[in-house]
């Protein structure tokens, strides 16, 4: 599964991460002022930042508890992403209709995410011979 890409700008996740990322940016434009460097900030450097630990979770494929581990970190940094949307929609900064789209875009990267990791094996990139574990001998 994992072979076939050659970037992590090929797979869907990361389309779907960077689609959610730019909309926030977008809608967080019309932010009210008061709002510019704690609530519109917080939620775009989220949401880029779920793109930017799938990215490097992607470089770090030849490790498979590194890759893991920056996967688990963009999860976490889609579900900040959420809670900012959620404060956004309290606040009636924000539509709920198109909330309710940005939170479910989430969902679905945070299951991506989550199917990676617990299939990380699968993407994992093969080690050469010479820096594989000597088997025991019997």
């Amino acid at each position: 599964m994992g072979a076939m890409a050659k970037s992590h700008w090929q797979l869907g996740v990361y389309k779907k991460a960077f689609a959610v990322a730019s909309k926030l940016t977008d809608v967080s434009r019309t932010f009210p002022k008061e709002e510019t460097y704690s609530l519109a900030d917080q939620m775009r450097k989220s949401a880029r930042s779920v793109c930017a630990n799938f990215a490097e979770a992607w470089r770090k494929r030849c490790y498979e508890a590194a890759f893991a581990s920056k996967l688990n970190d963009a999860e976490g940094e889609a579900a900040e992403t959420q809670v900012w949307i959620e404060f956004a929609v309290k606040g009636g900064y924000l539509e709920r209709d198109i909330a309710k789209g940005l939170f479910s875009d989430c969902d679905e990267v945070i299951r991506m995410l989550v199917s990676m990791r617990v299939n990380s094996k699968d993407w994992i990139l093969p080690q050469p011979e010479s820096k594989r574990k000597p088997k025991p001998r019997n």
